[in-house]
């Protein structure tokens, strides 16, 4: 797996209209980012009156807009979709886009949209072993040939899966968390990149050496495991524009489990390259940011001016 360093957006589709998503999508795309995030939810959590479009449909729209740039979500919510549908669904925009899905996975977040919309919710053990069989599932459709799986939450009987997916061996898994008794030994036996989520920068380096160690204990190379930090980043091109980007941050990301102050990317240009810099001597090769100004085209350009350019001497 590659570890060079690579810089995605996340894009919170809420409160936007079709040409600004595909706008700001497009935008990354040409200017040369790695991939563009999206969140799984029914609709936009604590702003149920706002617009906000279903995830993997936009994830499709967007794919098919553009030509370069890699999608994904963080997290696509396991309760929504059945295992074998989602490993289908994932294995055929594989295909139509030309290898640039990436698939993240999580347990849910959001209580009270699954009650809403009379979903199964369950405790965090329960919705972890569903997520754990789900994973075996996905694994085991995007393996070739036929899958079989029999567990308490989810059985398949060889069921097909053609045509396969265009990367090899499968399009990259991304589990996300830091919890060391349940998310971590569910990152080491299935994830291809870790996600380090905003609530967890302040201590991330203490859980990946718990997260090496479970990989040591089940046989896994911890070197094969991609590590990503999501962040909120606040750039701008001088220190005076920099005090007006921080309080905007600060308005947008300032609450408890964003990490703007204990994990955040803040500065110019130069600051930033440092700051990515020491996280990639850590082990970090892939970032995801959300920008201060939801990916303003002028920040992007400024970013993909200043400091994509860099990164290949990380």
């Amino acid at each position: 797996m590659s570890r060079r360093v690579e810089v995605g957006l996340y894009l919170p589709q809420v409160a936007m209209s079709p040409d600004d998503v595909l706008g700001k999508a497009v935008a990354a795309d040409e200017l040369g980012f790695h991939s563009l995030w999206l969140y799984d939810h029914l609709y936009a959590p604590g702003l149920p009156a706002q617009d906000s479009f279903e995830g993997w449909t936009l994830a499709s729209w967007l794919l098919a807009r553009t030509t370069r740039l890699r999608v994904g979500h963080l997290v696509l919510c396991n309760n929504f979709r059945h295992p074998a549908l989602l490993a289908k669904m994932a294995t055929t925009l594989d295909v139509l886009s030309g290898g640039r899905v990436e698939l993240g996975l999580g347990s849910g977040s959001v209580e009270l949209e699954h009650h809403q919309a009379g979903l199964r919710w369950g405790t965090f053990a329960e919705r972890s072993d569903r997520l754990g069989e789900a994973l075996e599932v996905i694994t085991a459709m995007m393996a070739g040939g036929a899958a079989s799986f029999d567990g308490e939450h989810y059985a398949v009987t060889d069921l097909p899966n053609l045509p396969p997916p265009v990367q090899k061996p499968r399009p990259p898994i991304h589990v996300g968390g830091v919890g060391p008794r349940r998310t971590l030994p569910l990152v080491a036996r299935h994830a291809d990149v870790w996600n380090v989520p905003t609530y967890g920068l302040a201590d991330w380096e203490e859980r990946q050496r718990l997260l090496d160690a479970e990989c040591e204990r089940i046989g896994r190379d911890p070197a094969t495991l991609r590590r990503a930090h999501e962040a909120v980043l606040v750039l701008a091109a001088d220190d005076a524009a920099l005090s007006d980007a921080r309080r905007l941050a600060g308005r947008r990301y300032g609450g408890d489990g964003w990490g703007l102050e204990a994990g955040g990317y803040i500065g110019t240009p130069s600051m930033v390259l440092d700051r990515i810099g020491a996280a990639a001597e850590r082990g970090i090769s892939l970032f995801v940011f959300f920008t201060h100004d939801r990916a303003e085209r002028a920040t992007l350009e400024l970013f993909a001016e200043h400091v994509l350019p860099h990164l290949g001497g990380l």
